[in-house]
């Protein structure tokens, strides 16, 4: 058996993720003590207490569901003696997982992860308007529809594939007057369904260029070893291991598009048959079985799921 390990993006989060690892285990407790120290923000007490508008926020949901999937790799380390190095071939994150991913394969340290994701969060955040911008999902597109029906939708404004999840569910991002066209669009051309998210900001298009730059800027001053294993990167679906190509690929990776999909064949290609998704909700487990169901995925968040995991 081939294994990776993913981690998931913004969506995932839920009030109380990472509460039971935290009772349960001390080192899952310490990830979320060192993450609150990082950002001089009780963050873990939003995570388990909520108010779920402030978790859903993007400059805490993103840092919150990295400190979850860390937590489980520390304690799967602690508990199983489980050492990623040994144990996958490689590892991907959707969109901010990207973040978990490196810093789980020792490129980024835990309190720079994530502070870079504090500054993602707000940077993405502040790059266009409240209000102007939009995303949508496309059930039932393809891939190269939902690209077609983003560029007749456009029409001078942004609107572009933000989000390549599986076959069937695609997302698409921009200018909101935009974004409305293509979901009219949709409609005509009698696709399953097309339905505004509700997401803050336009995430994964071109109007996220000023998040890019704030990005570029954040990732120069921060220290960063290659990977104990690849990460396949979402721009590009493919592995990376250098810490200047990974660089240049997170930058991109504000404005691109997450090619998850792609990801999961290509881990597929290179030998992969198992995916063990770390961290809150089980979304990419639940990908894998519409893109691929040759490929067995499990999805670890809770003490009773690690056990069950170490013992199998």
């Amino acid at each position: 058996m081939s294994r990776a390990i993913v981690f998931p993006g913004q969506g995932s989060q839920a009030v109380g993720m990472g509460r039971e690892l935290a009772e349960a285990f001390p080192v899952a407790r310490h990830v979320f003590q060192e993450v609150d120290e990082a950002l001089s923000q009780k963050l873990s007490q939003i995570m388990w207490e909520g108010p779920e508008s402030d978790l859903t926020l993007t400059e805490n949901a993103q840092p919150a569901l990295m400190a979850v999937s860390l937590a489980v790799i520390r304690v799967l380390e602690d508990q199983g003696n489980w050492k990623i190095g040994d144990k996958a071939a490689f590892v991907a994150g959707h969109s901010l997982g990207e973040y978990s991913a490196l810093a789980a394969a020792g490129t980024f340290s835990l309190a720079d992860t994530a502070r870079l994701l504090k500054t993602r969060g707000q940077a993405m955040q502040k790059a266009v308007p409240v209000g102007q911008g939009a995303m949508a999902a496309l059930l039932g597109a393809e891939f190269e529809q939902a690209k077609e029906i983003a560029a007749e939708a456009a029409q001078g404004e942004v609107c572009e594939a933000a989000n390549d999840n599986a076959s069937g569910q695609v997302v698409i991002s921009g200018s909101k007057a935009a974004i409305e066209r293509a979901i009219a669009i949709a409609a005509e051309k009698g696709l399953k369904r097309a339905m505004l998210l509700p997401v803050s900001a336009p995430f994964h298009c071109s109007l996220m260029q000023p998040a890019a730059d704030v990005m570029a800027e954040a990732l120069a001053q921060v220290a960063m070893k290659a990977p104990i294993v690849p990460v396949i990167a979402n721009v590009i679906a493919a592995p990376v291991q250098d810490p200047e190509e990974i660089r240049k690929l997170l930058v991109a990776q504000v404005t691109g598009t997450v090619r998850w999909r792609e990801s999961v064949i290509a881990m597929k290609g290179l030998g992969v048959d198992n995916l063990v998704e770390c961290g809150s909700g089980k979304v990419l487990a639940g990908l894998v079985k519409r893109i691929d169901k040759e490929i067995s995925a499990v999805s670890l968040n809770t003490p009773a799921d690690i056990e069950a995991f170490l013992k199998a």
